[in-house]
């Protein structure tokens, strides 16, 4: 039988998938196949969190079931870097503008929408949405961009794209240098957008933007 104590934490770890994922409680309850009500008591506590729930969860999100029961490891298994053709670059349905949440978190499988073969693409690229209108003419709202995380936040090409993940935003900014070294400048290719000024510690993560695709529908 599972205490309170662990019905409680494995409920903070299926909200957290919630938001991980960005499905509201009735898309993930019909991904999990249970009734939205049901789905809506066991995150209140009224039902019991069952093994039955567990596994379903963990078969369906293709989550650790490890993780979802104990909160060892991660919520995900890594990318084993098998793609269709060997080469292809995964496109992901994410739209890396919306919202502030952690990016590498959202790289699942469940969100691989297809798949782009991009010569010359670097290992570890994804390719994201990006909407809004001040990267214009540049980045077209809806276009898509193959985006390459970077470890070390240090090392910058100025007047690089990248994007820019703080804790209350994400944005595709140039990064620009800044007369004090502790700043960077954001800068918009749109005329319409100032400069913005920011903080290098307010900057938690950034993924250099080495390829846009402006794609337009013709029919």
């Amino acid at each position: 039988m599972t205490s309170l104590s662990h019905s409680t934490e494995i409920i903070s770890r299926i909200r957290f998938l919630l938001d991980t994922c960005r499905m509201s409680q009735a898309r993930f309850a019909k991904r999990i196949s249970i009734d939205p009500a049901n789905l809506s008591k066991h995150l209140s506590g009224k039902l019991p969190v069952t093994s039955g729930l567990i596994n379903r969860i963990a078969v369906d999100m293709g989550v650790s079931k490890k993780w979802l029961t104990t909160g060892e490891g991660v919520p995900f298994a890594k990318d084993d870097g098998i793609r269709p053709d060997g080469n292809a670059t995964p496109v992901y349905d994410i739209d890396v503008t919306a919202g502030c949440y952690e990016l590498s978190r959202m790289f699942t499988a469940d969100r691989i929408i297809g798949y782009v073969d991009i010569p010359d693409m670097r290992p570890g690229s994804s390719i994201v949405r990006v909407s809004g209108d001040s990267m214009e003419p540049e980045i077209s709202d809806g276009a898509y961009v193959a985006i390459r995380p970077i470890s070390d936040m240090s090392c910058i090409f100025w007047g690089q794209i990248y994007v820019i993940v703080m804790d209350d935003y994400r944005m595709v900014k140039h990064v620009r240098r800044h007369p004090d070294p502790n700043k960077i400048i954001l800068r918009s290719s749109n005329p319409h957008y100032d400069d913005m000024e920011v903080s290098r510690d307010k900057i938690r993560r950034m993924f250099v933007v080495e390829t846009i695709l402006n794609l337009k529908n013709r029919c």
